[in-house]
């Protein structure tokens, strides 16, 4: 079976409008964390979050010098009315798709895939079009349609970048991101792909999606209203609940055999993806479903739990989750100051829940690439101090081999493994 390469990554996140200020922000432990102001009904509540914040489309696209001019305006004409989150995607994606060299070398248009993570992703806008047009329905744009189904990411990205290969979206709540990375990956496999482009877009709530959140005690922030930076702390006693975040992210797929064909060095290898349930319809985690998806995705890696240097984790800050995500690493790789580093890529970026996976693949392979670990933000007081949790500065590191968590709500477990360039040949 073919083995599947990482040849190109891109994002457009609240801490960073480009992969070069991304790596100086995991870095440096930048984040960037405000107040946002939500009225549902007679309802107001302050959220804390890493929101994006209002940028001019065409001039970011503008600013990325290196895009062939036809591809440009493919992307300006497909993108300048679109809503935000479209246009973090295009942005996105674009890097990922120069980065990977795929505008100089075409590959066959039927030969690459898009697979968007995440489902849902529109609630927001449908909500503003009801306040803007809710009592005049007569005057909604005719784009409405189009733009409210979550395959407008698909059909605006397959026709900025001449894609007819498969295309879909994938829903796993917080899992998205990954559950979109394991199908890219199981499509390459089988042949079904020579390439894929993953996106993970942007998470636009409406104001009665962060009130459903709320109602559960999902959210945190409450205790950190006049100092919200410190609001985001996986894996310390002070966790309240999630922070959300936005970033839209790019990984771009391809079988090995393309990549070489093609003269293209990879950034990473994909070794490894699984995805289980566990058979449970309600928001908490579980230690078996955690264990049981990283012992078999290190299977799938033909690794043992020795191997891995590194671990994204889940993360989310929440008390529960944080925990229980802990206690399942100790029963697979041990506990005490010999197993593998760990930190939360949320603590920098919130929570970006449908992206977060292709976020924090991001996050993982640039690491490897540049030998550290970047810090665990307002980690205090740790929920445990048997654990290798990497503190509030960054750390350097070699890691040769790398497990990212993502959990969603509804029973949804999956972690994926990456080696570094030239790790045992993989490369």
């Amino acid at each position: 079976m073919m083995s599947v390469v990482v040849t190109g990554m891109g994002i457009f996140s609240s801490i960073a409008p480009n992969l070069t200020d991304f790596l100086d922000a995991l870095k440096s432990g930048r984040a960037n964390y405000s107040i946002k102001m939500v009225t549902y009904g007679s309802e107001e509540m302050p959220v804390v979050g890493s929101f994006l914040e209002a940028f001019d489309f065409k001039e970011q696209l503008n600013s990325r010098q290196s895009i062939p001019a036809v591809l440009k305006e493919k992307a300006l004409n497909a993108g300048r009315r679109a809503p935000t989150a479209i246009q973090a995607s295009i942005l996105a994606a674009m890097e990922a798709w120069i980065q990977a060299r795929l505008s100089e070398h075409v590959a066959a248009e039927d030969s690459v895939s898009v697979i968007v993570a995440g489902n849902n992703l529109t609630n927001d806008y449908i909500a503003q079009m009801h306040r803007t047009y809710g009592d005049r329905p007569e005057y909604l744009p005719p784009r409405f349609i189009l733009h409210s189904m979550d395959t407008d990411q698909v059909g605006t990205l397959s026709e900025i970048f001449s894609i007819r290969g498969e295309g879909l979206t994938t829903g796993g709540a917080s899992a998205s991101g990954n559950v979109a990375l394991i199908k890219a990956f199981q499509l390459i496999k089988a042949g079904e792909s020579d390439i894929a482009l993953v996106v993970g877009p942007i998470s636009e709530l409406s104001p009665m999606i962060f009130q459903g959140f709320d109602k559960i005690s999902a959210l945190g922030g409450t205790g950190f209203i006049e100092n919200p930076a410190l609001a985001c702390r996986p894996f310390d006693s002070g966790h309240e609940g999630f922070i959300p975040g936005q970033s839209s992210a790019c990984l771009i797929l391809e079988s090995r055999l393309s990549a070489q064909a093609r003269g293209v060095a990879p950034l990473a290898a994909m070794l490894s993806g699984k995805s289980c349930l566990d058979a449970n319809r309600q928001a908490n985690p579980a230690m078996e479903g955690q264990i049981r998806v990283m012992k078999e995705a290190l299977r799938g890696a033909e690794i043992d739990a020795g191997k891995i240097n590194y671990i994204n984790a889940h993360g989310t800050s929440t008390p529960l989750g944080d925990e229980t995500e802990l206690r399942s690493i100790q029963a697979i790789f041990g506990s005490g100051k010999t197993g593998p580093w760990i930190n939360s890529t949320k603590g920098l970026t919130g929570h970006c829940l449908y992206s977060a996976g292709v976020v924090e693949a991001v996050t993982t392979i640039l690491q490897m690439q540049n030998g550290f670990i970047h810090p665990n933000l307002n980690l205090v007081n740790p929920v445990d101090d048997d654990c290798m949790l990497v503190g509030s500065q960054a750390k350097p590191a070699q890691i040769r081999y790398s497990l990212s968590n993502s959990f969603g709500f509804g029973g949804i477990n999956t972690s994926v493994i990456f080696a570094g360039a030239g790790v045992n040949g993989t490369l």
